[in-house]
């Protein structure tokens, strides 16, 4: 036989061969196990982000609910709403076990946020600091100037102040994919719009009236929509609304409207389906 003939059976491995394949299982093993273990870490890290984020924003909401008073019908109005929210999204806290749903809950802090800011103006306080944009308001706009329109034998108005007449504020949304601009209205009609039967035609009509070029405004241009702030502009009533992810994204039909807060006050509440 010649010399260096390997006589082992064929199939079989040698003591080193075997040796290599243990070490690369080892290897392999003890990567997933890293990978994994790092992974569960920036998710870890993600979450703690995400909690202290909506933590910060609910507490300066607090904050707000509790040190701001008024007896003018549009301060009390406000402090409500903000107070609703409030509400809201320390139960979401609570609930809160994933990133999703403290940033659901950051988003209802926010919105409470806005009225309680609608609030100090009202009071003819410093509003403060501006606010990160709300989801459901992106590409809404902001009244500019006052609008009055007739519908079934009443009166709405409209604008970008609170007063007498206008003391219901709302921080901009969407009312079925209609842009609903930010400002102070004379009744929170966009609620009964919400309901069933007459109520949304008749919350639908009230829109049309404020914010169509067809109805009751000769001053309204469609194509630069005269009387609104930056934002409604571009989006129009179903525009893109970017990073969200348009009308039926995350923040509209999708996972802030129903989504994983259900029917409580968020989702299909008083944010995802409720005060617009």
């Amino acid at each position: 036989m010649p010399k260096g003939y390997d006589q082992r059976p064929a199939g079989t491995f040698s003591g080193m061969e075997l040796l290599l394949v243990a070490i690369l299982a080892v290897l392999l093993v003890g990567g997933l196990v890293w990978w994994r273990r790092e992974r569960a870490a920036r998710e870890a890290r993600s979450l703690a982000d995400v909690r202290a984020d909506a933590q910060r924003w609910y507490e300066r909401l607090g904050g707000q609910v509790m040190n701001l008073h008024g007896d003018a019908p549009a301060v009390r109005q406000a402090l409500v709403d903000a107070a609703e929210r409030y509400n809201a999204a320390g139960s979401q806290l609570e609930q809160a076990r994933t990133v999703h749903q403290y940033r659901l809950a950051r988003e209802t802090a926010l919105e409470g946020l806005a009225y309680a800011r609608a609030a100090r103006v009202a009071l003819g306080l410093d509003p403060g600091p501006e606010l990160p944009p709300l989801a459901a308001a992106q590409g809404t706009g902001e009244l500019t100037r006052e609008r009055q329109v007739q519908v079934q034998g009443q009166t709405f108005k409209a604008g970008p102040q609170p007063g007498r007449d206008t003391p219901y504020y709302y921080p901009g949304g969407r009312l079925r994919g209609r842009p609903v601009p930010a400002g102070w209205y004379s009744t929170p009609w966009w609620k009964t719009a919400l309901g069933a039967g007459a109520g949304v035609i008749g919350g639908m009509l009230i829109a049309d009236a404020l914010f169509s070029p067809a109805f009751a405004d000769p001053g309204y241009d469609a194509g630069n929509q005269e009387g609104f702030g930056d934002g409604a502009t571009d989006q129009g009533a179903g525009g893109d609304q970017g990073d969200f992810g348009g009308a039926a994204g995350d923040f509209g039909g999708g996972d802030f409207g129903g989504g994983d807060f259900g029917g409580g006050d968020f989702g299909g509440g008083d944010f995802g389906g409720g005060d617009w």
